[in-house]
């Protein structure tokens, strides 16, 4: 089985990728993208169960959700043409800071 760490980034990708087929399901009225959004997000609820019997919860969703964040954003700016505000790229620079503050100050309690 691979590292849980290497489990994380395969879990972030798989909800990268639901994420931005979302826009392409058109509120799930198309069926191919529909498909892969649904099993992108299984995908990706399977891998982090695995995760979190590892990784702390609190480190795994902190990962999860802030990495997965910027990479949507990115995936807007080339995919899709949606350039952020500089008050949305300065909301994504404090998350960004707050995702590694949490991962360089060790593991969480309990």
């Amino acid at each position: 089985m691979l590292p849980a760490w290497s489990l994380l980034l395969l879990a972030i990708a798989a909800e990268v990728i639901g994420t931005s087929c979302l826009k392409l399901s058109d509120g799930f009225s198309r069926l191919w993208p529909s498909v892969v959004v649904l099993l992108a997000y299984s995908t990706s609820m399977l891998l982090l169960s695995r995760v979190v019997q590892t990784i702390p919860l609190g480190i795994t969703y902190a990962l999860w959700s802030g990495i997965g964040i910027v990479a949507i954003v990115l995936v807007g700016v080339f995919v899709y043409r949606q350039v952020p505000t500089p008050t949305q790229l300065s909301g994504m620079a404090l998350i960004t800071a707050g995702v590694v503050m949490v991962n360089i100050t060790g593991q969480l309690k309990g």
